[in-house]
């Protein structure tokens, strides 16, 4: 486990790294010596949030909330935020919330004159009103997507683009809890492929009342990267998607179908139904055809999707008893002194393909997301992540978190009921 000392950095240092006023925060460097070591590939980052009081957390991958703060402390003319919904902590809890130093970082951008925007979900945004509240009192634009009438779904991706030059997305939802308190994964882009995150969120920023500020859609570039790795960017749902830009799903489903030897899956939950009852087998169908010939196929999720009785449980079961396919549990413990809500739960959604290719997006893998929710994804070819995206899975497949779904106990539970972020 990373030693936490490391952060403990010289604020001279830090300064003199990037220049300018230093951080707030301490940080670990991310300009030659160590962050040359820590990630080779200059475009391309993998991140991670591990819940405190676990060995999840590996010394190579950069924490969440460091990486969200050194992208917006260096942004200098815009920042777009999207995401699901915004919740700071409150009481006891507040003091460790790391997603204060994200949010004094947001405050010194707006206050030497970075314009702002947060997008989140209308649905959602009634339940966290308070965080909302104090972006905008702190003169961030706050806009809600109804993308429940829109497309029948949510606003469910998580990214954000510092100046149209680099971007960040993945499974963290902007919330002090996926910071602490859950396993995520997300990736850190340069580059002019960025533009694509960049004119998902003009159209959706239209489309929740803002100006109209789209970029040209000739201009826009899907796929990039330096030798040593590349990435495409892609979006759901389809029919809802700025002009040229490619949906996810069926990329998925060829990357699947691509694999030769290994599949290595992680999500919070994996169905082979729609909320709505009516069938989604398009993945299932993809990891069933790759085990039928002679695929090792993984699939690693959450304690949340083990819930007995369940649509997901019974996909899994279904699944697993399908030759060359292991289906494991992951379960994070509560801690000792108390409960938290909605937290202590494995939330990452990535896949690996023969350890050469990797998907990382915001989707679970049930049908909504893919076809009624907005939601993005990063395709990522060689290169340094999907070696670390390995190491991640290979950590959390066996004990003391993993365990076959068969060994699952009983009543393993699920996210608790009340008006929290049932769909993560």
């Amino acid at each position: 486990m990373r030693s936490r000392h490391a952060l403990l950095v010289l604020v001279a240092a830090l300064g003199a790294c990037r220049g300018g006023a230093p951080p707030a925060e301490p940080r670990e460097p991310s300009c030659g010596g160590v962050g040359d070591e820590r990630q080779v590939d200059a475009d391309l980052e993998l991140v991670e949030s591990w819940p405190v009081g676990t060995t999840l957390d590996h010394q190579d991958i950069p924490d969440t909330w460091l990486v969200w703060s050194e992208m917006i402390g260096r942004a200098e003319r815009t920042l777009d935020v999207a995401q699901f919904y915004a919740s700071q902590a409150e009481g006891r809890d507040l003091p460790e919330s790391k997603l204060s130093a994200v949010l004094h970082r947001i405050d010194a951008a707006v206050k030497r004159g970075v314009r702002v925007r947060f997008l989140v979900d209308a649905s959602f945004a009634d339940k966290y009103p308070a965080t909302l509240a104090e972006l905008e009192g702190r003169g961030v634009v706050v806009k809600k997507l109804d993308a429940g009438r829109l497309m029948g779904g949510v606003l469910h991706a998580k990214y954000f683009v510092v100046d149209g030059k680099e971007a960040f997305l993945g499974s963290p939802n902007f919330d002090w809890r996926a910071l602490s308190h859950i396993q995520e994964i997300g990736v850190r882009l340069r580059g002019e492929h960025v533009g694509l995150l960049a004119s998902v969120f003009a159209e959706d920023w239209v489309r929740a009342g803002g100006a109209d500020e789209r970029p040209d859609a000739g201009a826009l570039v899907f796929g990039g990267g330096t030798e040593r790795a590349g990435v495409t960017l892609a979006a759901s749902p389809d029919g809802h998607l700025p002009p040229g830009a490619p949906w996810d799903l069926p990329m998925l489903v060829q990357l699947l179908q691509s694999a030769k030897h290994t599949v290595d899956v992680q999500l919070l939950t994996y169905g082979t139904t729609n909320r709505d009852g009516s069938a989604f087998p398009t993945l299932d169908d993809a990891l069933r055809l790759a085990a039928a010939r002679g695929v090792r196929v993984r699939l690693l999720v959450s304690h949340w999707a083990a819930k007995p009785g369940s649509a997901t449980r019974a996909s899994l079961e279904a699944l697993a008893r399908v030759p060359n396919v292991q289906v494991h549990v992951l379960t994070i413990p509560s801690l000792p002194d108390r409960e938290i809500p909605f937290a202590r739960v494995a939330h990452a959604k990535y896949a690996i393909v023969d350890r050469a290719e990797a998907w990382i997006g915001t989707s679970n893998w049930e049908g909504d997301y893919f076809l009624k929710s907005r939601n993005v994804s990063a395709f990522v070819h060689g290169g340094t992540v999907t070696r670390r995206l390995e190491t991640v899975f290979e950590d959390g497949w066996p004990e003391p978190y993993g365990a076959p779904l068969s060994a699952t106990p009983p009543t393993p539970g699920g996210p608790p009921s009340g008006t929290g972020p049932a769909r993560r």
